[in-house]
């Protein structure tokens, strides 16, 4: 039997720590392609972008391979980078976006890979990789999201806001947010603990400073009654945190995938989507996981859904499906693992197409979590409408 009363913890990342800054500039790179693909009539199911940044002192470098338009040059990469590192705030001098160098190392995509995931003949367009993708949903907050990891998104996101409107102008781009819920009869009920790291562009802010700054922005972020005089706060434990971003500390793309997805209350299959098209279905096919279980939740066939989909590279369909329900489910999990292949085609092309991901949409995913955005946040993201319900429904009366 499932516990009722526990702890849980999720953090959260801002766009301008070190590995989001990466997880940024790639999934920039994935969008350049796809804009020019559009632009110049080359068939965006073509496109192929795997682009890994690491981003330093001064310095971001970027590697991977790409097929793609022939207009798409060094320079417009290097811009590319450059404008994701402005938007994201970085004018310091150890970060700077106009200053640092920036260093491009990629190289067309491997034939070998190639022969596996183009369509050719009457053989579909098969996966880009093996692998196991998870997808999850329930109903603790609006947007069927853990409670833990969607606060922790919100906090930081709120802070965000007031940074880039100029509202508080003390705070520089570089933040994490962790936050401890008490859950009692299974039900997120109040926050333990809050953990703030933000970095102040003052340098003689002290911990108590920063906390008198970002508390009402966190309390603004919360549900009503969350935050009780139990609560117990640590804001930049350390006592300073001037020296933020790359000059701080190196970042690569793909580091946050927990942070990405569900904040640890679900199982990740292991790889990480930003800097990929969605022919690598560690990517795609983790969308169409949490847009199923999102759909099954909202659908009222169960409180809590967890989607398994895994794939070999070159082959088109899914090698396995698996749904649990978690006790919470008003029908059967192996009826409803046959369900899905009725209202969606799980195949990559099947995904994409489906959710129209053959476009630029995937650098607004780049912070703040992949899944459970707000309406007014998430950009339109197709993998989080819940139009599915009726389908599914009538699939499995």
């Amino acid at each position: 039997m499932a516990r009722k009363n526990y702890l849980f913890t999720s953090e959260s990342v801002s766009e301008g720590h070190p590995d989001k800054v990466c997880d940024r500039v790639s999934d920039e790179i994935v969008d350049l392609f796809y804009r020019e693909a559009h632009d110049t009539g080359l068939d965006p199911a073509l496109v192929r972008v795997a682009c890994e940044t690491l981003t330093t002192t001064n310095k971001v470098v970027i590697a991977g391979e790409y097929r793609g338009p022939d207009s798409i040059c060094r320079d417009m990469i290097v811009d590319t980078a450059r404008a994701a590192v402005k938007d994201i705030g970085y004018e310091q001098a150890g970060f700077h976006w106009q200053k640092a160098d920036v260093q491009v190392l990629l190289h067309g995509q491997s034939a070998d890979i190639a022969q596996g995931v183009d369509a050719v003949g009457n053989r579909d367009e098969g996966a880009g990789d093996q692998g196991i993708m998870f997808g999850y949903a329930c109903r603790e907050t609006p947007e069927l999201m853990p409670a833990p990891i969607y606060y922790a998104h919100r906090i930081l996101q709120r802070l965000a806001q007031v940074r880039r409107s100029g509202e508080e102008v003390r705070l520089g781009p570089d933040s994490k947010s962790q936050i401890s819920v008490q859950y009692e009869d299974g039900k997120p009920i109040h926050v333990r603990e809050i953990v703030i790291s933000h970095q102040h562009v003052d340098e003689d802010m002290s911990s108590s400073d920063v906390r008198a700054l970002v508390e009402p922005y966190c309390l603004n972020a919360l549900p009503d009654g969350w935050v009780t005089s139990d609560t117990i706060w640590h804001v930049n434990p350390t006592g300073k945190f001037f020296i933020g971003g790359p000059d701080g500390d190196c970042g690569l793309t793909g580091r946050k995938i927990i942070v990405d997805t569900y904040g640890g209350a679900a199982p990740h299959g292991g790889g990480a989507f930003s800097g990929k098209d969605p022919t690598k279905v560690d990517r795609s096919a983790a969308y169409a996981a949490r847009y199923l279980a999102k759909n099954i939740v909202a659908a009222d066939l169960a409180d809590r859904c967890t989607i398994q989909l895994s794939y070999a590279i070159g082959v088109a369909r899914p090698l396995s499906i698996y749904v649990n329900l978690h006790e919470t489910g008003r029908v059967d999990e192996a009826k409803l693992e046959t369900a899905l292949t009725e209202v969606m085609d799980l195949t990559p092309r099947g995904i994409r197409e489906h959710l129209r991901l053959n476009n630029a949409i995937f650098a607004r995913t780049a912070a703040y979590g992949h899944f459970g955005r707000a309406p007014e946040d998430d950009g339109g993201f197709s993998w989080e409408k819940t139009d599915l319900v009726d389908t599914l429904t009538s699939t499995v009366a």
